[in-house]
């Protein structure tokens, strides 16, 4: 099967869908009212990651560079549980990411011990804004890769 480079499937469903767009930059604005920006985009690229979106990766990094944030640390989020670079609550937004993304892999998706971790560090508004920019950035990630659109284009 060949690889899709540089070439989308079908035009954005945003553009297609013009509300669309406006109800998930909405989602994600509320999300980031209550959030520290840094701990959003740190959710949004590891999802991205998690998820192959291109789009995405290159665009949170960016967005990570912009917010002041080091290139050690935009580099190991990937890498996260063995890097030095992250707080304990960008450690708890990063597993609880991690485990909201990836809900098939294990028969208790989002165990209570990261849960309760997350809960050491949010308050239950700011659990609710870290749910919900999880969930906004996988639709995000759906969207994109599903219909190929590539890296460093913007609709």
């Amino acid at each position: 099967m060949a690889t899709r480079i540089g070439e989308a499937r079908i035009t954005h469903p945003v553009v297609l869908f013009p509300e669309t767009l406006k109800a998930l930059r909405e989602l994600s604005h509320s999300a980031r009212e209550v959030l520290p920006l840094e701990i959003a985009l740190l959710v949004e690229l590891r999802a991205s990651q998690i998820n192959g979106c291109s789009v995405c990766v290159e665009m949170h990094a960016r967005e990570l560079e912009q917010a002041g944030a080091s290139d050690d640390r935009i580099f190991a989020v990937a890498a996260w549980r063995d890097a030095p670079y992250f707080t304990a609550a960008e450690r708890a937004a990063l597993a609880l990411t991690e485990a909201a993304t990836r809900l098939s892999d294990r028969s208790d998706p989002v165990p209570d011990e990261i849960w309760e971790e997350a809960a050491r560090h949010f308050d239950e508004r700011q659990l609710a804004a870290l749910t919900l920019e999880i969930a906004g950035i996988n639709a995000w990630n759906r969207l994109n890769v599903t219909t190929a659109q590539p890296a460093g284009q913007r609709w």
